[in-house]
């Protein structure tokens, strides 16, 4: 422990940026209630080894994202495993290099761990404070008796804040090292604050708030306690843009952040089929076949062993990502005028004389627009198809609540990707296939014991 106490020595930097950090997640003043539902430990599932259990709405904005890379890396990194047979190192390992994976996209200078003070040093702490509390409040009682207060005690936000502590470590290894060696830092009760916390300061506030353009409201919703997208992106993608579409968007003038590049970890979201956002293909179509996915209040988890699912950008992917750049509305067609610029943009012939044919071939009846399928039809002919037709997809869902008989459990189902490009008609009934249609729109699930999954 001594190494360890050495790299804990936090500066006065260190405390300001702490500063910055909580007015920036949670406001000038802190919710109590919010605060005691983010205060929780990464904790696995007893029923399912490497899902990890939320205990109460809110903490889905880290614990979903770390569930996803988790999987990522059980499924695409270190295949073979069976999820029955996961042993519980194994699932701490997981969790540790899941953490790592989030943090490497995030360091800017060095790993900055925030931690609590030795578990030994808070408990004296905790002990006197909560059997003072006790006598003043019950009177002397017995040992035991006293004892069992100290089940229920918990820090304020103010006591939590006053006694944090900062490891700056330079490489990834030793912080793989730290947490391993720490591991009750990060499942004892504040183990996801602490996560989020370190997050936040490897990356470092100026480069969030640079990222964020706009922080006047804060990342944790004072009234709900859900995590806010610019919070969710940064433990998904290490940036902390406010946005799901690709790319910056100039919207009458003001500039609107997006992703700027294709994720490890992809998202899909329920609010898009309600108009609400607009998911940009890097988030539909990340590295990994793992996307969070989002409803009104929650965050879950769908993830799949199929390769095939996803793939690098191919070109004529690559020119319906640039054309709809050009359609902002989502109406599947440009202004003719935009023809040259897309061809541009796309690295085409756009010479003046070959738009003006291009433009009377696209838009034979002047119509002043050019529709999206003639375009790809006309410079992508030959899509090949790389989706298989039938393929096995899983959800998690980390509240037992929302999960059959309470046990968080993975759920498995079965997809089919129809002939037809034209999507089934869905209900307000099941949000999860509604959801599922914006990243495929002709698809059809049929889970394991027809039970549908909840979102929420």
């Amino acid at each position: 422990m001594a190494d360890d106490a050495a790299c804990c020595a936090s500066t006065s930097s260190d405390e300001q940026e702490l500063k910055d950090i909580r007015l920036l997640l949670w406001g000038p003043n802190i919710n109590l209630d919010i605060f005691r539902r983010w205060s929780q430990g990464f904790e696995f599932s007893q029923d399912e080894p490497s899902a990890l259990i939320q205990k109460e709405g809110g903490p889905c904005g880290v614990i979903a994202p770390v569930q996803a890379f988790l999987l990522k890396i059980l499924l695409m990194d270190t295949p073979g495993h069976s999820f029955s047979d996961l042993t519980t190192d194994k699932c701490k390992t997981l969790l540790v290099q899941a953490f790592c994976n989030i943090l490497q996209k995030c360091k800017e200078d060095k790993f900055r761990i925030v931690t609590l003070p030795d578990p030994e040093v808070g408990k004296e702490v905790l002990e006197e404070d909560a059997l003072d509390d006790y006598d003043k409040d019950v009177g002397a009682s017995s040992e035991d008796a006293k004892m069992n207060s100290l089940v229920s005690f918990e820090w304020s936000p103010e006591e939590f804040h006053e006694r944090l502590s900062v490891c700056s470590l330079d490489n990834i290894d030793d912080v793989e090292k730290y947490y391993a060696k720490n591991f009750e830092t990060i499942s004892g009760q504040y183990g996801v604050l602490l996560f989020m916390y370190t997050v936040f300061l490897t990356k470092t506030v100026e480069n969030i708030i640079s990222e964020l353009l706009d922080t006047s409201e804060p990342l944790i919703h004072n009234t709900y306690g859900y995590a806010s997208q610019g919070l969710i992106n940064l433990m998904l993608t290490g940036q902390a843009v406010a946005h799901v579409w690709d790319h910056d968007k100039d919207v009458g003038g003001l500039k609107l952040r997006g992703l700027s590049q294709q994720p490890e970890i992809g998202f899909i979201t329920l609010m898009e089929q309600m108009r609400y956002c607009t998911v940009g293909s890097f988030y539909k179509n990340p590295k990994n076949p793992v996307w969070i996915m989002g409803s009104e209040t929650h965050l879950t988890v769908l993830f799949s062993n199929e390769k095939r699912l996803v793939s690098a950008e191919t070109p004529s992917e690559i020119a319906r990502r640039v054309f709809k750049s050009f359609d902002p509305e989502g109406n599947n067609f440009i202004p003719t005028p935009v023809l040259q610029d897309v061809l541009c943009a796309l690295d085409l012939v756009s010479e003046q004389g070959y738009v003006d044919i291009m433009s009377s071939k696209l838009d034979p009846e002047s119509l002043g627009i050019i529709l999206m399928n003639a375009f790809m039809d006309e410079f992508f002919p030959e899509e090949a198809r790389s989706m298989p037709d039938t393929f096995n997809i899983m959800h998690y869902n980390g509240l037992p609540g929302s999960n059959f008989s309470q046990k968080v459990k993975y759920n498995i189902g079965s997809a089919i990707l129809l002939e037809s490009d034209l999507k089934s008609m869905c209900s307000v009934s099941n949000p999860m296939l509604t959801c599922l249609q914006t990243k495929w729109p002709n698809i059809e699930v049929n889970w394991n014991g027809n039970r549908m999954p909840s979102l929420n």
